[in-house]
Formats: C-alpha cells, structure tokens, sequence
C-alpha cells in the first residue's frame, strides 16, 4: 500500500434525523498512513459524521452524498451483509463507549478474535496466535485470548484496550477511533497511540475523533473542524492550531490554552467543620478471587476534593461504587456525616440517598432511553415523585440544563440522540439537581471538549465554593485533578500508595506509580 492511496474519500455528505439536518455538505479525506484528527464542540457532528461515513447511521437517519468511497468501494447505498464484510476487514471501529461497545457476557479473546474469525482463512491456532500479539500490544494480558474471562468483568479502561484490539488485529486499510483515550490514564493511552501508530506506520490511515487538542497536536498529521455539523476549517495540525481562522477552532484552541487553570472565582466560603461529610474505613473487594481494592481509607471534609488517580484496572471504580453504597465491600466501612452508611440495606440508605450524588464512568448506559431529558431530570428533582415536569420543575429542569452549558430545547429528546459529551453533561446535571452535600465523580469530563471541560469544572468549583459540598473526583485527567483537586490518593494495584496535599503530590511524587503517571502524561502531550 503506498502512502498517497486513498482509504476513506467524503465529499457532500449530510445527515438527517428526524428531519433535522445535524450533518451539512461534509468533506473529508484520509489516505494510506496518514492520521487525521476529526475535531469540534460536543454535539458539532463529530461522531455522526464519522458513523455514516461507515454506514452506522442511528435507524431513521437520512444519509447522502456526493461521494463516499471507504477502500476503493463506493458505499453509497450498500446493503448491510456487504457493509459486515468492510467492518473488520477494510476497516476498524473503534466507537465512543467501550463499556456498551462489547458483549459483557462474551469471553474478551473470541470478541477479538471476529474479525480474524469472519474475514480470514487463518487458522485456530494461529488466529489465537494473533489475538494474543493485539492483547499484548495494547497493555493486555494476552492469556485473555484463551481464559475465557469476560468482557463484562474488566475495567472502563481495560474494556476500551480490548476495543481497540479488536479493531487493529487484522490489520485494516483504515482505522475509525472515536475518543480512543477518553476511558485510559495517560500511561495506557501512550500505548493505545502507539499501537495506532503502528497501524499508520504499515500503511493504515487513521482517523481519530477527539476533543483533546493535545492529543491531536502530538500525533495527527491533519485536522478537519467541525462546527455545527459542518467543516469550518482544515489544514496541517501545526498550522491550524498556529492560526486558526474560524471562531470555533480559536474557541477549542483557547480553551485548550487555559487548560484546567483554576477560575479563582470564590463568592461564599463554606461553613467550616472538622468532621468528615465522608469517611471509608479500610475497604477492600475481590471479584472471583482477583483483589479489587485493599485496604482503601479516604476522609473528605465540606468544600473539600479529593482527587483519586491510578493506572487503568487499578481499582478506582471499585472504590468509587463502594463509597457510593452500590458495591458491597468484602471488609471496611463507609459513614456519611458520621453515620453508617455502608454496609447497610439499601431500603436504610434510601431516605439520605438524596445526600450523596454520583456521575458515573460510562453516564450513556444510566439513561432509560424510553425517557426524555426533561424526564430524567424531573425524576431527579422530585426524586420520582413527579413523572411529568411543570410549573417550578420545569423551570428547574432548564436552569439545571443551562447550569452545565446545555439548551433548554433538548428537554423532549431522548439521551441516545445526544452526542457522548451532551450525555456527560446531562449526567452531571442529574447529579447536581437534588443539591448534594456529597458527589463522587468518576470521569466526570474525560468525554469533553476543552470548551465544555472548562466551563463545567467552573461550575464544580462554583459550587463547591458556595455550598461547601464534599467531592471524590476520580480521574485520569491529570491537568484536571491538578485543577480541582485539594488532595490526592494514588490507587495502584487496589491499594493506596501514596496521598497528600495534590501539589506535592503532582509535583514531587514519591512512589513509582505516581511517577509513572505523570511522565506518561507529559508523554503523551509530546506525542512520544
């Protein structure tokens, strides 16, 4: 394959849904080893665009175009049978929610293992043979080809390794990645890249959606700006970034400048107190005999963040769904405001569960979907009491929607027609609605655009500083822990390996794992 081949032509193409056009008059190209980065606000048509280009339409879509030519095949009007045989052999899908993405239910080694299965003469052994390198490329253990252990049983990040396995083992002429790094600490997305790169270096063009310019600046060749569903700009990353000319890509670019600088914005200081709002005792969990978390004690006071970071699978979540009550520790207690809180029966919790709010890892898959936004808040608000919103809810209900930067107007559509960073942040306002003195928050803005990001961890801190609530804020975004965070735990392997005040422990880190964190962050911005 020679590097000026063509592996995905787009011109003309728009989208329709429910007879509002969401994509206009799109063009794009990517050819044989290059990396194109496909970049633009939360709901601007990223991620539709990239799926009808691959015939992954939401049912009802309308999809035209002028020319849509994916490997040589013009695919304008393709029947699915012919489309299953593109997928996984011409080209691999990396979509946005690896958590949904993969059968839970399924061994991890046979859903790697399709694409060789379907789309090859390999044999068994050798398909295993294979399976085992796309594990071990991607940071997994390769005895997963062949364990039988579950998709289901893994982590955010781990699920997200075994997607992007997937979807490289047989070495397709173009690679579809819609937020590769978004569910991995900075460590496993270096080699998440690196693997990708690799497919780019055999000859594989890339397109890779994603809301993080710095990842695009250290490792695409090209970027294309959607706004709007629409291309508003696109050029060499260097240039563009250097110079951009439209309104939106000098918006993401600031944005991306100020980074996760604290705002500084402090109107109420919170009632101060001693005593911990939440407080986890010795927690420990095993699943199947693998130890999940050992030993975990954490205490957050009012108006307080602690910030919990570690490596993918090491068992941040683990600890955050205990806090929360909906994992039942092996051994450990957790109180909130000084009483029991787990373990207990969930029918004792449920009169405070009011008090302690979460937004979750994977927000898409906590959403009913016969449900529309307006009623999911409405739920929130009167904590279900109500199932229809009005009067002073539905005020609410759009205060609460503009609060995270969303339009009232979204009230009647329902939580899968909105983008991956339109969901998070409908998670959060969830969250946020019943007025919490507590929130655990596991990756709150990983599936955001740096415009988004900074406007909703303003909004945290706003909070925070006016009502004295108590976070957990788990994450692998350093730059944003760094910007929230008071204090930090560094998980590793299910135990607490280091803690103290963030800034020491984000500037001069003591244990290796810690570390290794931070220089696979700088890493990772680099490009390296």
């Amino acid at each position: 394959m020679t590097g000026t081949q063509r592996v995905l032509d787009v011109r003309g193409l728009s989208v329709a849904i429910g007879g509002t056009t969401v994509v206009r008059d799109v063009g794009l190209h990517v050819d044989a080893g290059e990396c194109v980065a496909l970049v633009g606000a939360s709901g601007s048509g990223k991620t539709v665009t990239a799926r009808a280009a691959l015939g992954l339409s939401a049912p009802g879509a309308a999809v035209t175009a002028d020319r849509l030519d994916l490997g040589g095949t013009d695919v304008r009007g393709l029947s699915e049978r012919r489309w299953r045989r593109l997928r996984g052999s011409t080209v691999g899908y990396v979509g946005q929610e690896a958590l949904g993405a993969l059968d839970p239910l399924r061994p991890v080694g046979r859903e790697v293992a399709d694409a060789l299965r379907l789309h090859t003469d390999l044999r068994a052994a050798d398909r295993v043979e294979a399976v085992r390198e796309a594990l071990r490329a991607v940071g997994l253990d390769p005895d997963l080809a062949t364990d039988g252990r579950l998709a289901g049983t893994l982590s955010g990040g781990m699920r997200q390794r075994a997607l992007i396995a997937a979807a490289t083992v047989a070495s397709p002429a173009l690679v579809v990645a819609d937020e590769p790094t978004t569910a991995l600490d900075a460590a496993v997305a270096v080699t998440v890249m690196e693997q990708l790169r690799a497919a780019q270096e055999r000859g594989a063009g890339l397109l890779v959606i994603t809301h993080d310019l710095g990842l695009v600046a250290g490792w695409a060749d090209r970027v294309v700006v959607v706004d709007d569903g629409t291309v508003v700009e696109s050029g060499r990353v260097a240039e563009v970034f250097a110079a951009p000319a439209h309104t939106a890509t000098q918006a993401l670019v600031q944005a991306a400048r100020a980074g996760t600088a604290r705002s500084g914005a402090t109107t109420a200081a919170p009632v101060q107190r001693s005593a911990p709002l939440l407080e986890a005792d010795a927690l420990s969990r095993s699943f199947g005999g693998v130890s999940a978390a050992q030993d975990v004690s954490l205490a957050v006071l009012p108006g307080r963040v602690t910030g919990v970071i570690g490596a993918s699978g090491s068992g941040k979540t683990t600890v955050a769904r205990m806090l929360l009550g909906l994992e039942t520790p092996d051994t450990g207690t957790v109180t909130l405001d000084g009483a029991a809180w787990v373990p207990l029966p969930e029918r004792d919790r449920r009169p405070r569960r009011h008090r302690i709010a979460a937004v979750v890892q994977d927000p898409g898959a906590t959403f009913d979907d016969r449900w529309t936004v307006e009623r999911v808040l409405a739920d929130a608000l009167t904590d279900g009491a109500e199932r229809r919103a009005q009067g002073a809810v539905a005020e609410q209900i759009d205060a609460a929607l503009r609060q995270v930067g969303l339009d009232p107007a979204l009230r009647p559509r329902s939580p899968r027609t909105l983008s991956g960073g339109q969901r998070q942040r409908l998670a959060i306002a969830r969250a946020l609605a019943t007025s919490p003195e507590v929130v655990v928050l596991d990756e709150p803005v990983t599936a955001l655009d740096a415009t988004v990001q900074h406007a909703v961890l303003t909004l945290l801190e706003r909070l925070r500083d006016e009502t004295g609530v108590a976070m957990v804020f788990v994450s692998h975004d350093l730059r944003a822990v760094r910007r929230m965070a008071d204090d930090v735990l560094v998980v590793h392997e299910g135990r607490v390996v280091e803690r103290g005040p963030a800034a020491r422990v984000l500037e001069t880190p003591e244990h290796p794992a810690t570390a290794r964190l931070l220089d696979a962050s700088e890493r990772l911005a680099a490009g390296a």
